[in-house]
């Protein structure tokens, strides 16, 4: 039977990336893996013929033979016209581990992984971190707080001191594995290799299990600890809190504790970056003459602020020094007061007659020219 153009068996045009080269194979890979296609000789097939196009289009050299001279011109030139993959094998962590893809092998082997046992399993019995997401009010986030949290770890077992054994007990060659902490299976061409799951990986076993642990020498507990936020954090800060996470088995180290915050809203306040943002209302006299006020901060402190004349709506004003903290506490953002002028929605009868009087005096122009939208993006 005649070969099917490489481009087509991976579904991606002549001028794909290699990416986009990647992509397909990945996809036509686990629908015709032959572990998903127990006895499916065609789909079978169809896995090869995608390893073979694979190990050409992934390899400058053979691609570019390949785009010229087609099947011929990869004659003699060994990789996967004359069965080896090697290319294609090589090159499995990138095309389904790194880059976005996943991992082939957890979607067809449960974790598995060329070479032995998962990536956690192949590192160390280190313990696992753990995730703790704390919301913080926003005035906390700004100037910074000490919180008690209560969360569950794994601790070394009480009852056996993380050994996974009653007293007396003793350690015993794993009889799935052999000693090794792995076993293999085969799926079509591949062995792939798998932690053991009897033992876990470590090649042994425990003949009399803790009755607390049930012989993982670990016991989940509750724990309390008190942890500092640092002045000026903003929503998604994440904090390491080191070797607060799970316990690691057989002395392996503990993870850590890794807290992520989350910031209220505020009622009146919101910030960018490290500056502070509030509204404040004054009224048509205070805006057209001039005034002092005082406007109240985040942290309650009153502070004085000058009202220019003519003062028009939404004008923002500056008080330096007074937003959010930066890194170290040694200087802060600014406070940006926006101005809302407010129109009154009922007049006494001397107001209306005074405000008569100031429009007669004002010579007010009823027929105005619209703003020009750059002078309003400048306010």
């Amino acid at each position: 039977m005649a070969k099917r153009d490489y481009y087509e068996v991976l579904g991606v045009q002549k001028g794909a990336t290699k990416d986009e080269i990647k992509k397909g194979y990945r996809k036509v890979a686990i629908k015709f893996h032959p572990d998903k296609n127990p006895g499916n000789k065609e789909a079978e097939e169809k896995f090869k013929e995608a390893t073979e196009a694979y190990e050409v289009l992934s390899d400058d050299k053979k691609r570019q033979i390949y785009d010229q001279y087609g099947f011929d011109g990869l004659e003699g030139m060994g990789g996967a016209t004359s069965g080896g993959y090697s290319h294609a094998f090589h090159d499995f962590e990138d095309i389904f581990g790194g880059s976005g893809f996943g991992d082939i092998f957890s979607d067809l082997f449960g974790g598995a992984s060329m070479g032995g046992g998962s990536r956690s399993q192949r590192t160390s019995n280190q313990g696992a971190s753990l995730r703790y997401d704390l919301e913080i009010p926003f005035k906390d986030a700004v100037y910074g707080t000490k919180v008690e949290i209560t969360f569950a770890h794994n601790e070394v077992c009480d009852s056996c001191h993380g050994t996974g054994g009653q007293a007396g007990s003793k350690k015993k060659t794993c009889p799935t594995c052999g000693g090794a902490g792995q076993v293999r299976r085969s799926a079509g061409f591949f062995s792939v290799a798998q932690t053991c799951s009897t033992c876990g990986g470590t090649g042994s076993v425990i003949d009399n299990p803790c009755k607390v642990c049930g012989g993982s020498g670990l016991q989940k507990k509750r724990k309390k600890i008190k942890i500092t936020i640092p002045a000026g954090v903003d929503e998604g800060k994440r904090i390491a809190i080191p070797r607060q996470g799970d316990c690691g088995k057989n002395g392996g180290a503990a993870g850590d504790l890794i807290v992520f915050l989350h910031v209220k809203g505020h009622q009146y306040f919101e910030r960018s970056g490290q500056d502070l943002y509030c509204a404040v209302p004054i009224s048509i006299s205070q805006a057209t003459l001039g005034a002092e006020i005082f406007v109240t901060t985040l942290n309650d402190k009153k502070i004085k602020l000058k009202i220019p004349a003519g003062t028009q709506n939404e004008k923002l004003l500056r008080i330096r020094g007074e937003g959010v903290p930066f890194a170290g506490g040694a200087r802060k953002g600014d406070f940006y007061i926006k101005i809302v002028v407010e129109i009154p929605t009922h007049l006494s009868s001397k107001a209306k007659q005074a405000l008569q009087e100031y429009a007669s005096l004002m010579d007010e122009n009823t027929s105005p020219k619209p703003v020009l939208l750059s002078e309003l993006r400048k306010s």
